[in-house]
């Protein structure tokens, strides 16, 4: 029966669909936070682009109590990915290609894991794979 490896090769070309490019420098530098600018109507806002594994910025900055608007673009061509703040109840999917907006006010300070928790089974999540960050509220 050829089911099983035509669906490992299905997931293979999921897998590597995404994957980032051979030869590409990687900084061993991170990016300083991104202070998320408060725009003359009180609301925070900020595009993150949702890559392979990552978010760019990676690291953000905002204020408690204002609203925070942020546009969540991803530029993957298969992969879905998410963007989850789990201590603010903030979860939302992102299909491949697409833009979408989310919305939320921060009402505690500290410092939050931003993470996407997709993955395609049985291989690693996009988290365990480096797709995380962080959310500062100061």
């Amino acid at each position: 029966m050829q089911l099983f490896p035509t669906l490992w090769a299905l997931a293979m070309l999921l897998t590597l669909g995404d994957m980032p490019v051979a030869g590409a420098e990687e900084s061993t530098q991170p990016a300083p936070p991104f202070t998320v600018p408060v725009a003359a109507d009180g609301v925070q806002r900020a595009t993150i682009i949702l890559d392979s594994y990552s978010y760019t910025p990676g690291d953000l900055i905002v204020e408690l109590g204002k609203p925070v608007e942020l546009t969540l673009t991803s530029v993957t061509f298969i992969t879905p990915h998410n963007f989850i703040i789990k201590e603010l109840s903030v979860e939302q999917d992102v299909s491949a290609g697409k833009t979408v907006v989310v919305r939320f006010t921060p009402t505690q300070i500290g410092v939050f894991a931003i993470y996407c928790d997709k993955r395609l089974w049985p291989l690693p999540s996009h988290r365990d794979k480096g797709m995380e960050g962080k959310l500062e509220v100061r």
